[in-house]
């Protein structure tokens, strides 16, 4: 490497002339591109001498950086002592912008996922919809990076987004005000009593250890018959965590494995023993929101038979980057593996194919015309309060989540089945 080092610089240094036919030889012999190293430097000698502005050495050597990344792979990113600090703090759950997990495809930045209750989720942003102009600058062309920093801003301020959604003919302009996101990466619920409901949006350091205790509190309200693990529009973040989610729920096992460009950079990562549901019945819910971290846990659990995967096909996202320290406060956010469920699945541009499809839709309830009923006749007897109470919030819950109440129907419909065959 350090070789390699020296012939580089060395031909950049000297112009094509002044290199001798040794230093060629030694190339030859390493396998070194000098001819590229050569245009390089002639292509720098160029810029410095006739482009219209004057442009200092460092500038062009970070474009030069950026652009060497920008054609690996749409993760891959150098990053600048500010965007370094970014990273570290939105892993830590608070950080200030509009609220979503954004991607470069095919040069436009596109919408992973709105992060709950943000400005971003609020204004009705979708997954996949491409991000053509913040405020009056255009996109494409820019570096994820430069438009995340295009996005965040003082709390307070707006920022006009123009959004371009499938489907439609003609982008549509949203203004958002910017605020400080806080992630709370989980909360809970019990559903239809005895059901239990865990979202977690996001993958943080800490997450396993609040999923654990979500549980712990839904089951200090009573007994319960099966969980409902809710990870659509979760863009993914920590590895760890989203480890210790699936190993909270498999008693042994592989959870996921990394495999980089060599056969000896395989990473296995497994399950320890102790599932916290005891066996109780687990439905996942995933959509095209759904990536990275949170696609290993659904494939992990699908993979074992631990759970039903409900909704729809993931984003896809199953690639590994390590953030590599560099000189002087910078770093070097670079792919290094490929994620693989337990089976041996790749997640990445693929995704994870739910084993229960659940198309889009929305639930509006119509005024019953089915004729007399018993309610109708003179005289007759009320139903009584808990009926009522009884049929009226699985109506709230088709109306307001379709996808939530389908996953509902299947836990319930696991659980009777399993009562039954006892």
């Amino acid at each position: 490497m350090k070789r390699f080092l020296c012939l580089a610089l060395l031909a950049l240094a000297l112009p094509a002339h002044a290199v001798n036919s040794s230093l060629d030889a030694r190339a030859a012999q390493q396998d070194i591109p000098v001819t590229e190293l050569r245009i390089f430097a002639e292509v720098l000698e160029r810029i410095r001498a006739v482009y219209v502005e004057d442009i200092d050495d460092r500038t062009l050597l970070e474009a030069a950086i950026r652009g060497m990344l920008l054609d690996l792979d749409p993760h891959s990113a150098y990053l600048t002592p500010d965007e370094f600090d970014d990273l570290q703090v939105s892993t830590s759950g608070e950080f200030g912008g509009v609220g979503m997990e954004v991607t470069m495809d095919d040069g436009f930045v596109t919408v992973v996922a709105p992060i709950d209750d943000t400005p971003a989720s609020r204004a009705g942003i979708q997954a996949s919809d491409v991000i053509l102009k913040i405020d009056d600058t255009f996109v494409k062309g820019m570096t994820l990076n430069e438009a995340v920093n295009l996005l965040r801003g003082e709390i307070g301020t707006d920022v006009v987004l123009s959004i371009m959604r499938s489907g439609e003919n003609n982008p549509r302009t949203l203004t958002l005000t910017r605020d400080r996101i806080r992630i709370q990466s989980v909360r809970s619920e019990r559903l239809a009593d005895a059901y239990g409901y865990v979202r977690v949006t996001q993958f943080q350091n800490n997450t396993g250890r609040d999923v654990q205790r979500q549980i712990d509190r839904l089951k200090a309200d009573g007994p319960m018959q099966g969980l409902i693990l809710d990870l659509r529009n979760n863009p993914g973040g920590v590895l760890g965590g989203a480890i210790q989610v699936a190993d909270l729920f498999l008693e042994h096992g592989l959870i996921v494995y990394t495999q980089g460009r060599t056969e000896d950079s395989r990473i296995n990562y497994g399950a320890s023993r102790g599932d916290t549901l005891d066996g109780l019945p687990l439905v996942v819910i995933v959509n095209g929101g759904s990536a990275s971290a949170s696609e290993i846990v659904a494939g992990a659990l699908q993979d074992h038979g631990r759970a039903v995967v409900v909704g729809r096909r993931t984003f896809g996202k199953g690639s590994v980057q390590t953030v590599l320290p560099l000189h002087d406060d910078r770093a070097l956010k670079l792919t290094t593996a490929r994620y693989y469920t337990p089976n041996g699945r790749s997640i990445q541009a693929d995704g994870i194919r739910p084993d229960i499809q659940v198309n889009v839709a929305r639930v509006e309830l119509m005024e019953r015309g089915e004729g007399i009923r018993e309610a109708d006749l003179p005289h007759h007897l009320a139903a009584g309060t808990a009926a009522a109470e009884r049929d009226s919030p699985a109506d709230d819950l088709a109306s307001r989540d379709y996808d939530l109440y389908q996953a509902l129907s299947i836990l319930k419909g696991i659980h009777l089945s399993r009562a039954g065959a006892r």
